[in-house]
């Protein structure tokens, strides 16, 4: 998921261990990404072009009105079985699978309207009602959806218009006396009806006003700093040789303080398990239900009611606005290669996401910078100075006199503040000497194909925007010199992913809806970085909790944190799910670092048994084992499942 798949890996690295010894030996010892990743993108080939491309063929992305109609019809199945959910999902698949202004799309929203409408989401079946009538609805089939729309008018106590739309409709009916006889007086007896519940309605509201309503308000920061904007001022950045750059409490925080609250900078939606492209008839279109189908691919809000990409059949989106934004911002770019990107993982997607988001900021210091790292004069020929040049009058703060000047902590401007900018996210450590040369290799070679299918798409539209910081639609310039620039950019990005990505998570339900016991469980929605969560440094037991709502991470204090004590993370090994030898060792090969907390120094090394299948002595923190070991105790996952306190001691 987060690499690319495994057919893809498994060909690169045997592609490396064919390597002849030198060429493996130059790689590795390799001390700069421009010079890892020019080395590796020499070495990609035309044959591997070819079977890269043959991989990504295996994700059926475009328009398909075969594929629209299965979906639909599968959506009519589901309604008729009273699954409303069921059945709105599966329109919702017909949806993206349909061209725009088609009878098609128009007969999928508004089935999709008449499931929102038994789930009572009254006003997201309006919007649907509008898109389908917006895609060309066919005239016949109109009165029975703008008595939807009346219904869901007069629910909502939206009087005037419902009546305004019981007009529009008996003008129908007037026009249209060809009407067949039966369905003409099932709709005038629901209209009739309507027309009784819209009287009794407005006899209510005169008699009892409308109460108003407060509609629910995510808390904020009490007080932002000035010098993290994204962070409480009851913290500071500090930085130490050792450690890097942290964070640390200002004045004492009670348990439950916001210290952070901080949207993305750039965020990809998990994908899930993504079907192959199937060759059978009967199994040729996967109906199953990914992330991707309940969440916007932009602010991954839910929503039964997604609005696809008009081009591609994969991303979908909450509104015309996300879907819009999301074109303007990097879709326009990404589109075309939708296949490529889910076989290269989502560290690629997001290293191109990252990189495309640059252009709306001063990304010339970025070029600066790397220019001054690149050994290779291939890289910057003089077709390159003039848009350095150019650049240069552009860049921020950091720059006097035409040299960059260095800034006491990393990421942040002249005067000290860390903001969440590509500044800051292009100071995140890449951990170049501590990737194994395979994996390198493998993340190059990736990059350099990205790179390579982007060239012969004729959109490298990576340069920056000089005039305006406001989004503007993809441009579409000539290849030029800075390509391999932003391939190390990219690059950069992909190794920085490992120890900086983070998993954004949410609550789902699990379990069958016929039960009445539910159960639920934390899944990765996407994955995102956030350069100011980044500052935390990781302890096995934190002193903080993270949660998400949307593309927005609030970091809470767990438990009360002292004026001058660092404000800690969990990294995902935590000493209630891990013992301290798995931790480290996950920490070791993931984040390349040996954990010295309190937890991982008090614990001690060996555990016995499996952790979930036992108590912990609140004494000696030891895993309690069974006084009687010939009694069968039930087994994790079991409905009968249930401990004797007393039946179990730590010696």
């Amino acid at each position: 998921m987060d690499l690319p798949v495994d057919e893809w890996k498994a060909y690169v690295l045997r592609k490396w261990s064919l390597l002849p010894t030198p060429i493996q030996d130059t790689i590795s010892a390799a001390e700069t990404l421009s010079d890892i990743f020019l080395h590796c993108s020499s070495l990609f080939q035309p044959e591997d072009e070819m079977f890269l491309e043959r991989l990504s063929r295996g994700y059926s992305l475009g328009k398909d009105s075969n594929a629209s109609l299965f979906c639909k019809e599968g959506g009519n199945r589901k309604f008729q079985e009273k699954d409303y959910m069921g059945a709105a999902v599966l329109y919702s698949k017909g949806v993206s699978h349909s061209r725009p202004n088609t009878e098609a799309i128009s007969l999928c929203y508004a089935n999709r309207s008449a499931a929102l409408f038994h789930l009572g989401q009254y006003e997201t079946c309006l919007e649907d009602i509008i898109r389908a009538q917006s895609h060309g609805y066919p005239e016949r089939l109109q009165p029975k959806m703008m008595l939807r729309k009346a219904e869901c008018l007069v629910t909502l106590g939206r009087l005037q218009e419902a009546s305004q739309t019981i007009s529009d409709l008996e003008g129908i009916f007037a026009a249209r006396p060809t009407l067949a006889a039966s369905h003409f007086q099932v709709l005038q007896r629901n209209l009739h009806h309507l027309k009784t519940k819209i009287q009794e309605k407005e006899n209510i509201s005169e008699t009892f006003p409308a109460a108003p309503t407060k509609a629910f308000k995510d808390m904020d920061l009490m007080e932002e700093s000035e010098q993290i904007p994204s962070a409480s001022s009851s913290v500071s950045l500090c930085t130490d040789p050792l450690k890097g750059r942290y964070l640390i409490a200002t004045k004492d925080i009670l348990p439950g303080e916001i210290l952070v609250k901080e949207d993305a900078f750039v965020s990809v939606l998990n994908p899930g398990e993504m079907p192959q492209l199937h060759h059978g008839l009967e199994n040729k279109w996967d109906t199953r239900v990914t992330n991707g189908d309940l969440h916007c691919h932009r602010c991954l809000k839910h929503t039964l009611a997604t609005v696809p990409c008009d081009q591609c059949s994969y991303a979908k989106y909450c509104s015309q606005q996300c879907m819009q934004q999301a074109w303007e911002l990097y879709h326009s770019v990404e589109c075309p290669q939708g296949g490529l990107l889910l076989t290269l993982g989502v560290f690629c997607h997001i290293a191109l996401r990252a990189t495309l988001l640059a252009r709306f900021e001063d990304s010339g210091k970025v070029i600066r910078k790397l220019c001054g790292e690149i050994s290779n004069k291939d890289i910057c020929l003089p077709e390159s100075e003039n848009m350095l040049k150019t650049l240069s009058c552009n860049l921020g703060e950091n720059e006097e006199n035409g040299k960059i000047v260095e800034t006491p902590i990393p990421g942040c401007d002249i005067n000290g503040k860390y903001e969440n900018n590509y500044n800051a996210v292009f100071n995140l450590l890449p951990h170049t000497e501590n990737h194994s040369p395979e994996h390198k290799f493998l993340c190059a070679l990736s990059v350099a194909a990205l790179c390579r299918q982007l060239e012969a798409a004729s959109f490298w539209a990576l340069k920056p925007d000089l005039k305006s910081s406001k989004p503007k639609a993809a441009v579409t310039p000539a290849l030029s010199p800075e390509l391999n620039i932003w391939g190390v950019v990219m690059l950069r990005h992909v190794l920085q992913l490992q120890c900086n990505a983070q998993a954004i998570t949410t609550i789902q339900q699990t379990g069958s809806k016929e039960s009445i016991i539910t159960d639920s469980r934390q899944v990765r929605l996407a994955t995102g970085i956030f350069p100011v969560v980044s500052l935390l440094n990781h302890s096995c037991s934190p002193n903080t909790s993270v949660s998400f709502i949307s593309t927005v991470a609030t970091i809470r204090a767990s438990q009360q944190i002292g004026k001058g004590q660092e404000i800690l993370h969990c990294y995902g090994p935590h000493e209630s799910r891990m013992g301290v030898a798995e931790r480290q060792q996950k920490l070791r090969s993931q984040y390349f670092f040996e954990c010295n907390c309190p937890a991982c120094h008090e614990e001690p090394r060996a555990t016995a048994g499996p952790r979930w299948e036992a108590f912990c002595c609140h004494s000696c923190r030891a895993v309690m084992q069974p006084v009687f070991p010939h009694i069968d105790y039930p087994s994790k996952g079991t409905a009968e499942k249930g401990w004797i306190q007393s039946s179990f001691t730590c010696k």
